[in-house]
């Protein structure tokens, strides 16, 4: 019997979820096909490339014939940390932006908070997440992922993102979940994306340590990171902070329409 293909990103903030597929319990259920871009996970999603991934919630709205798993993303609760705008200026005097070609919910997300909650309409252009190009040309640079916590903050006005939100509208972020095609490999109880991200949470320390190794971060403040500004439960508050999410992305013309959030049985 051939195994279900999934991907996933390789940032940090995704580990605990990839943990079981690669290290633990479920390796031999399925093969990982790692990136660096939480982006590209979409684009074999959307090519059948893959039958589920960890994907941008964005992309939900753009890839038809999709559903996703429950109990499971990538989200904050307060600060992120990992999603930032870093600029040369206040937010409020922002006029361009240099958007992050590894994002798509965090690109979609930045336009609403500066649209919605700021009353900004800068011009956007995206680039590959070299921090010091893109602010050669734009007041603001949107990054995400493991470079966003490199990123020396002494001489710039670092936003996080999901700071933003909470403040704006009370409620949580969710920037990635398990996606799963319509006609994939992936019956129910064959992967079970909850118990991996219960295993990868349990093996906190470990993926620190590993980390902690290629980003020359120490391994406490990994640990804090992956406990205290990821949330991994796909619950009430994230479903409602994703819903109006949607709601705020297709009034700013940033997807067609809302279309509700379907999950696998």
């Amino acid at each position: 019997m051939t195994k279900p293909c999934i991907a996933s990103s390789i940032y940090l903030n995704s580990a605990p979820l990839c943990y079981s597929f690669i290290y633990g319990e479920q390796k031999d259920r399925c093969h990982l096909l790692p990136d660096a871009a939480p982006a590209r996970c979409a684009d074999m999603l959307r090519e059948g490339q893959v039958d589920a991934a960890l994907i941008p919630v964005i992309e939900y709205q753009r890839i038809e014939g999709l559903k996703v798993a429950p109990g499971a993303c990538v989200a904050s609760k307060n600060s992120v940390r990992s999603v930032v705008l870093a600029s040369r200026v206040e937010i409020n005097k922002i006029s361009s932006v240099a958007l992050d070609t590894s994002s798509r919910t965090s690109a979609a997300l930045v336009q609403i908070i500066l649209s919605r909650f700021y009353g900004l309409t800068p011009s956007y252009r995206v680039s590959p997440p070299k921090i010091e190009e893109m602010l050669e040309s734009d007041d603001a640079a949107l990054i995400i992922g493991d470079p966003a916590m490199l990123i020396d903050r002494s001489q710039l006005h670092v936003y996080d993102l999901a700071e933003e939100w909470r403040r704006h509208t009370g409620l949580g972020f969710v920037f990635a979940f398990w996606a799963i095609r319509a006609d994939s490999k992936v019956w129910p109880g064959e992967i079970d994306f909850i118990a991996a991200r219960r295993e990868g949470i349990a093996h906190t320390e470990d993926i620190a340590d590993m980390y902690s190794r290629s980003l020359g971060l120490r391994r406490e403040e990994l640990i804090y990171y992956l406990t205290e500004n990821i949330s991994y439960d796909l619950d009430e508050e994230s479903i409602r902070g994703l819903r109006l999410y949607y709601d705020l992305a297709a009034e700013s013309g940033l997807i067609e329409q809302a279309r509700e959030v379907e999950f696998q049985d």
